[in-house]
């Protein structure tokens, strides 16, 4: 057993690093300057200084870019998401994705 985790173990960590450095960095950087908006409100690094506000930091892509469209389309309305629609309307889907990418990887 403690042949395999010694083996195992290290396994992990070479590939967590393998992930890491598959980050499409012209695309991190795109979705960075897109996301400068953002950052007023949910913080330069994606956690919010403001409680009424989600931290965006290491979100999913697919969750966001989907929060992004139901803003869109006006079909999130609770609390502050007036402010959201007005952002969300004038992004692209590709806006969207680079967006949630930059958050998704921000370190």
């Amino acid at each position: 057993m403690r042949s395999y985790l010694s083996i195992f173990i290290p396994l992990c960590f070479f590939f967590s690093n393998v992930v890491i450095a598959d980050i499409d960095q012209s695309q991190f950087t795109v979705g960075q300057q897109k996301a400068a908006v953002c950052m007023t409100c949910h913080g330069a690094d994606g956690i919010s200084t403001i409680d009424t506000y989600p931290n965006l930091k290491n979100q999913k892509i697919q969750y966001m870019v989907a929060a992004l469209k139901a803003y869109q389309e006006k079909q999130r309305t609770g609390g502050l998401a007036i402010l959201m629609h007005a952002q969300a309307d004038a992004l692209s889907e590709q806006d969207m994705l680079d967006i949630s990418y930059y958050f998704h990887y921000a370190k």
